[in-house]
């Protein structure tokens, strides 16, 4: 019986499809796929560079519409690498938000917005 293809796969595998017919698979090794990744994460940040707190949060439909198309590149880009590094992206994700709920403990960090090495010198670390 065959298992049903979780989104995820389906996405990496007509992304492997769209490479692979383009024969742009040559080009795609770590390195090059990584510096495209924060060139397409720099994208995201071109659209709120010079704006207010509030005007970020009220982007015009226009502008919204272009950073949902960066942060597509964005998704592209990491899975990609994710994917030629032989990383499963969610279950990297899962760890670190483990790793993160370790370095800011909620009794300490709630509301708060210090780098953890602030939690970790109060309690005498």
């Amino acid at each position: 019986m065959l298992s049903a293809m979780t989104p995820f796969e389906e996405l990496l595998n007509e992304m492997t499809a769209f490479f692979a017919v383009r024969e742009w698979t040559q080009f795609h090794s770590p390195k090059n796929v990584a510096i495209n990744l924060a060139v397409e994460a720099a994208e995201v940040l071109e659209h709120f560079s010079w704006i207010t707190e509030k005007e970020s949060a009220q982007l015009s439909p226009e502008t919204l519409t272009q950073v949902r198309e960066e942060i597509g590149d964005v998704m592209i880009s990491l899975l990609h690498l994710a994917s030629k590094l032989g990383i499963n992206p969610l279950d990297a994700a899962r760890e670190k938000m483990i790793k993160i709920g370790q370095r800011y403990p909620i009794e300490q960090c709630k509301g708060k917005n210090l780098k953890y090495t602030a939690y970790e010198n109060s309690q005498g670390n």
